[in-house]
């Protein structure tokens, strides 16, 4: 048998002060370790873009490594910037006139020959079409062709 106060059995009036300790207990706990997994997060991706960096670091000191002999310094100062070591000279070698081939390939419009306007292949992108004058034509003819324009 069970003791009631007022409206409220002994059972019920334990499970109020239950139910307010999970609740803080609940507070307590999940508050917390939500912050720490976002931070454990948020860490895991800063140590993941300082390992990047360490290897890229790593990667350009290996380059500046390649890089600092005599040898690969003539290589380069050669093959980029056409330099010289003193008494010697440098010799370019162009493409002549019966080359066309090699001038093609290099994709450069600057060594392509001139050609006149008549001649152009335009490859279908352009129809040509024929000025007609539409001097005798009355309004209505006129107005339809600009309206068949912005069709």
């Amino acid at each position: 048998m069970s003791v009631t106060h007022g409206s409220f059995s002994r059972e019920q009036r334990w499970l109020f002060p239950v139910a307010c300790l999970l609740a803080v207990l609940l507070v307590a706990t999940v508050f917390p370790f939500s912050s720490l997994w976002r931070q454990q997060t948020e860490l895991d991706a800063t140590s993941n873009a300082i390992a990047l960096l360490h290897q890229q670091s790593a990667n350009l000191q290996r380059q500046a490594q390649a890089t600092s002999s005599r040898s690969a310094a003539l290589a380069l100062a050669r093959q980029q910037y056409q330099l010289v070591l003193p008494g010697q000279s440098l010799i370019q070698i162009l493409p002549g006139a019966g080359a066309g081939s090699s001038s093609a390939l290099s994709g450069d419009p600057g060594f392509q020959p001139l050609v006149s306007p008549q001649n152009a292949q335009l490859g279908g992108l352009v129809a040509p079409t024929v000025a007609t004058p539409h001097a005798g034509a009355n309004f209505l003819v006129r107005f339809v062709r600009t309206l068949e324009f912005w069709r």
